[in-house]
């Protein structure tokens, strides 16, 4: 075939295909359409999986010489030189929204303009336009799409169940809501209302709302150029996907992979295997550092400083997580006197350091149930938080009675009403791990970390085969590496030989180890990462050379382990994401021995 120029209608239904794959990517569209017009209430209605839709808003409106305008590609309000793309406060600003719609689909606009008393409306059918006339409105804009993309039937083909586009349109609009709390929004599907989500003066009650968890949290932190305005829920209130985690730069809904593993991130140590947080988060920066414009649909944005949006976001939800009322419990009793005992810190650090002496096991035995007690965190109510203060030491843990231990794993404690259980290993696990972190961090900037953990030096080193980039990789970690006992060294262009190991991670974990280590810092890089990656080899090292289940402990050690405790802010946790304790009411108790109805 002969190069021929396109026909004006093939030109307008591939760019409509571009910026309009899906029903919910129009909705998307015409819903940012109302919010760039000021609007304080935005109505959707849908049916048939979103080939049907009407938008309703009470912005300012299009002018009546404006309308065919409107539909007409590459014509905007939004901007009008190039230095404008870099200086963007709007969510429009292309021009191709509506005129995508107006090619695939039979649209009727209808819109008054704030400073007219008459509405006017046009109508396209597959982009061929209509006379405008008079209409009835009041002061805003109707947009009603139906019949799209049946002049696409390669597009129409490829759509999903009705039920499967509705989901997404769903989202589309809890996204909306989540970043514009100041609008009214209301989703209707096939007649039935789906979604109601009134005006809201505070930003976390319509976090909440969206979420449906009642008890939210906030934190704001600046990082340079960056702002992070974090929402997130206890970890105790988790989810099993990540779907509930929900980015947004410059007010948009985005899907970022690294701002993802950022929010992770922020969370290790207090999310079990399998579990997500409950979250939206807020990013903002200098314009200039940020283009929106590498995507049709705009999904996805491109950051000046991956690195430092990274850690912004890392930084920001940490900060809030240490300091959430989950974990910093001060009751407004009397802190009680210091405990005099022969478990001290460095009686501590020798429990940790030498753990040969503590694997000692004797067989357990399940003396009762305790699945079915509540964790100790639920039972607060807070509703939100403020930006908290830098963390200090509290005094909760150490104000518990401590009774004794029960199977040589739990210490039981009282305190007021209520009764507590505290695994000692998941405890001294969290303990130690923050001592080495802590210690770690001190001594990077020095390259002297002193951690006197067991080393194993191997006859011949471990040859593990990995591409040449990700060595590379490898090479920029090597001499932090070798600070924790981890030693290699390039063997071959494709080949990596581990000289050294920590005594505690087995042989054979090393080629998972190094190939996931090089992916994140290819994938993420900065020392951020590297962090993690300590992080995790540290959390081993804690659960694997501590006081273990079995273990038996005078009442003085266990008085101090909970004193040690109060010094972290974490402590709630063990690395993993474990609770550390459990507790129940002497209520509960008299009901099951029947004292009480």
């Amino acid at each position: 075939m002969s190069i021929q120029k396109l026909t004006q209608d093939v030109v307008n239904q591939i760019s409509a295909g571009e910026v309009v794959e899906r029903p919910a990517h129009l909705v998307k569209e015409l819903v940012e359409n109302s919010i760039d017009a000021a609007s304080t209430l935005i109505h959707v209605e849908v049916a048939a999986g979103g080939r049907f839709m009407r938008v309703q808003d009470d912005g300012s409106g299009i002018s009546k010489d404006e309308l065919e305008l409107a539909l007409t590609r590459h014509a905007t309000s939004k901007i009008s030189r190039t230095d404008d793309l870099w200086a963007l406060n709007t969510f429009g600003f292309r021009g191709e929204a509506l005129a995508s719609a107006a090619a695939v689909s039979h649209l009727n606009l209808i819109s008054r303009n704030h400073d007219s008393n008459s509405a006017f409306q046009i109508h396209s059918r597959f982009g061929q336009f209509s006379e405008i006339t008079s209409a009835h409105r009041n002061k805003g804009t109707e947009i009603q799409i139906e019949s799209l993309f049946e002049n696409v039937p390669a597009r129409l083909k490829f759509l999903k169940s009705d039920a499967a586009e509705f989901s997404q349109i769903k989202n589309v609009i809890k996204a909306m809501a989540l970043a514009n709390p100041q609008i009214e929004f209301k989703l209707i599907n096939g007649g039935k209302l789906e979604l109601y989500f009134a005006r809201q003066e505070k930003h976390i009650d319509r976090i909440s709302e969206v979420l449906e968890n009642p008890k939210m949290f906030e934190n704001e932190s600046r990082r340079e150029s960056y702002v992070t305005k974090a929402f997130y829920s206890s970890p105790q209130d988790v989810s099993k996907t990540s779907k509930n985690i929900w980015i947004f730069a410059q007010g948009r809904w985005i899907q970022d992979r690294g701002l993802q593993a950022a929010v992770m991130e922020a969370h290790r140590s207090l999310l079990m295997h399998g579990e997500y947080p409950i979250c939206a988060v807020f990013l903002n920066c200098d314009p200039q550092n940020i283009d929106v414009n590498i995507h049709p649909t705009k999904s996805a944005v491109k950051f000046q400083d991956a690195n430092l949006a990274f850690r912004s976001v890392q930084a920001g939800l940490r900060d809030g997580l240490e300091q959430a009322p989950w974990i910093v419990k001060t009751y407004a009793t009397g802190v009680r006197d210091n405990f005099s005992s022969g478990f001290t810190e460095e009686k501590i650090d020798n429990y940790f350091f030498q753990s040969e002496a503590l694997t000692q096991t004797v067989q357990k035995k399940k003396f009762f149930d305790i699945s079915t007690l509540n964790q100790i965190h639920p039972q607060q109510t807070f509703t939100t938080t403020t930006t908290p203060p830098p963390f200090q030491s509290q005094t909760y843990w150490s104000q518990f009675d401590v009774i004794g231990q029960v199977n040589q794993t739990y210490i039981v404690c009282q305190k007021d009403d209520k009764m507590i259980l505290v695994d000692q290993h998941a405890a001294h696990e969290r303990v130690a791990f923050e001592k080495l972190m802590k210690r770690w961090k001190q001594s990077h900037a020095r390259n002297d970390f002193d951690a006197k953990m067991d080393v194993q030096d191997f006859l011949f080193p471990l040859a593990i085969d990995l591409s040449a980039e990700k060595i590379e990789a490898l090479m920029t970690v090597q001499f932090e590496m070798k600070n924790i006992g981890i030693d290699f060294e390039m063997m071959g262009p494709q080949v990596i030989g581990v000289k050294s190991s920590p005594t505690f991670i087995k042989d054979s974990v090393y080629p998972f180890v190094l190939e996931k280590m090089s992916q994140e810092l290819l994938d993420h890089g900065g020392s951020h990462r590297l962090e993690k990656i300590i992080g995790d080899i540290f959390a081993t090292m804690a659960c694997h050379s501590v006081v273990r289940a079995g273990q038996s402990l005078s009442t003085d050690e266990m008085k101090q382990l909970l004193i040690e405790m109060d010094q972290f802010p974490l402590s709630s946790f063990c690395p993993h994401g474990r609770p550390v304790s459990v507790e129940f009411g002497f209520h509960e108790i008299e009901k099951k021995f029947g004292r009480i109805n």
